[in-house]
């Protein structure tokens, strides 16, 4: 009994060990990226100085694309730490922690012996450390998709009402999270799942009605609210950024019909091979099983048990198929595909431990695990200058990491057992982390964040122009900067493209060699003064340039 209890504890301190050097560490050692990040932390920042938890503004407009659940939370955290842009990422983080400790005691309740494995894939899986450290929507979503899920078979297996809670509860907060997407996966994994078993009333059995109160308790109050609030709300939320998202490329993120095929092998990284491994074999099973009972006989007889791959592989490639055949595709769509995918992979290895060994599958896998590890240390490199190769003291050392990590994974696997997989390749993994964050990190917020070129306006205001008082513009820039400098600064930030050219004397952040571009727009009766870049000119991989432009018939500084 104290042995088991050791272990027991062992456990719960190296999955929650891993997931706080995973999702937690550095997550403010580069600033936000992107134009979702900046912007969904702006929100957040705005709901909590007008204290109005209602309607989403984005600099005093309504902003109604998304739900409030995110902006919520990222309000919580910035009451309680400050507004930082680390404290913006912590409700995704946490999310992420939540999710691998619920599959820890999940797995642990119902799949003992694959319970540490699923917990620990999960943890150290591409998707979900990267998504864990974004200020965004996506996990916000597929955590809670997990637990709704996960409960509803829990239910499905046990019979318990209890279990039914969790679908319901979990559901309504996905649906603050990102609207009718979760409670719509939901009703069709569960409709394919219950046709598969040509058990038509399991889905009549899932509607509990305590369960549709709890939802609806949950969901109405602020969907009620901002409508009331907002007569648009409809006409934009659930038509224009749900619908015509859906139908149309309105957003312009059109992507081929395969799209997520690349997206779910990079974001299974280093798991790959395995996770497709064991997604093909209990797809197979699954095949199998259906094709061999009559096609009016319920599958009752089997145990119950047995459909829990066959759960898993709906619940992961439906999310696939749906969103594959929406025009507008983003990566972290599938995001709640990721889970049962990493779930599956545990008990594969857990079911298959000869079949894990094999000679074809754990080369594969070691040498996706290498070719990760090069790449990880490549980044900077890659970053910086793209177009031409990495020094080669830089080569040479990522391809010998790589060749290490190859033979720490494929030889110590091969001589010490299926047992030595988890550990051989998570150290990787955590080490490739700590390395980003650590030593790259830097160089990635200068490559892809705002903060450092808002932290020079800030200095050139106040140590040039003695005042922090004057508008600020882009020109020529990705909307990243825009929405980066936006939420630095605290300001709405002007385009020269939408025709917001300030009439008095304003700061401007414009791609370098933009002068007479500029000269051209403004006038000949503006004066344009640069400021230099934001970087240093051996950094400089956004190419910007900081301008002061002077208001009408102003004397140059």
């Amino acid at each position: 009994m104290k042995s088991r209890r050791r272990i027991y504890i062992l456990e719960v301190a190296t999955v929650a060990a891993l997931s706080l050097l995973l999702f937690f560490y550095g997550l403010g050692n580069f600033g936000l990226v992107g134009a979702d990040e900046p912007r969904y932390a702006q929100i957040a920042r705005e709901m909590l100085r007008n204290n109005d938890f209602v309607t989403p503004t984005l600099h005093g407009v309504a902003w109604l694309e998304k739900p409030a659940l995110y902006y919520w939370r990222a309000a919580a955290s910035f009451r309680t730490f400050g507004v930082h842009d680390w404290a913006a990422r912590l409700p995704s983080a946490t999310f992420a922690l939540a999710l691998v400790v619920i599959v820890y005691f999940h797995m642990r309740r119902f799949r003992p012996g694959a319970h540490f494995g699923a917990a620990l894939i999960t943890a150290s899986n591409a998707a979900i450390i990267g998504f864990a450290r974004g200020a965004s929507t996506d996990m916000q979503l597929a955590a809670p998709f997990a637990f709704a899920m996960l409960g509803w078979y829990a239910w499905f297996e046990t019979g318990k009402k209890f279990w039914l809670f969790d679908l319901y509860f979990f559901l309504a907060v996905g649906t603050l999270a990102k609207g009718p997407v979760a409670p719509g996966l939901a009703c069709f994994i569960v409709l394919i799942f219950a046709a598969a078993r040509r058990d038509w009333k399991l889905v009549w059995r899932t509607v509990w009605w305590p369960g549709v109160l709890i939802y609806s308790a949950i969901v109405l109050p602020w969907y009620v609210a901002v409508q009331l609030a907002n007569k648009d709300f409809f006409k934009i939320f659930f038509l224009r950024h749900n619908l015509e998202r859906f139908t149309t490329d309105l957003f312009q993120h059109r992507q081929p019909f395969w799209y997520y095929l690349p997206v779910l092998i990079l974001s299974l990284l280093p798991w790959t091979v395995y996770a497709i491994s064991a997604l093909i074999s209990a797809a197979r099973q699954t095949w199998r099983d259906w094709r061999s009972s009559a096609p009016d006989q319920v599958r009752a007889s089997e145990q119950v048990g047995d459909s829990f791959p066959e759960f898993l592989v709906i619940w992961a490639l439906f999310p696939i198929v749906f969103f594959s055949l929406s025009q507008s595709k983003l990566p972290g769509y599938i995001l709640p595909a990721i889970p049962p995918c990493t779930i599956l992979t545990a008990d594969y290895l857990h079911k298959n431990k000869r079949e894990a060994m094999r000679f074809g599958l754990l080369f594969a896998h070691a040498l996706l695990t290498a070719l990760l590890m090069v790449s990880v240390l490549l980044v900077p490199h890659l970053v910086l200058d793209p177009k031409t190769l990495p020094p080669a003291n830089a080569m040479a050392y990522a391809v010998a990491s790589g060749v290490t990590v190859f033979c720490f994974i494929f030889f110590l696997v091969r001589r010490r057992g299926e047992r030595m997989l988890l550990w051989t390749t998570i150290v990787p993994v955590a080490f490739g982390v700590f390395f980003l964050l650590h030593d790259a990190g830097p160089i990635l917020g200068v490559a892809y964040s705002s903060r450092q070129v808002a932290a020079y306006v800030e200095k050139v205001e106040h140590d040039d122009l003695h005042t922090q008082f004057r508008p600020v513009a882009v020109f020529d820039t990705r909307r990243d900067v825009e929405y980066g400098l936006g939420f630095y600064l605290d300001e709405r930030i002007a385009r020269y493209e939408r025709g917001e050219v300030p009439l008095v004397e304003h700061i401007l952040v414009a791609r370098e060699g933009e002068h007479d571009a500029i000269s051209r727009l403004l006038g000949s009766d503006r004066k344009v003064v640069s400021f230099g870049s934001p970087f240093p000119q051996s950094m400089n991989p956004q190419r910007l340039e900081v301008l002061w432009i002077s208001s009408s018939g102003s004397p140059a500084r």
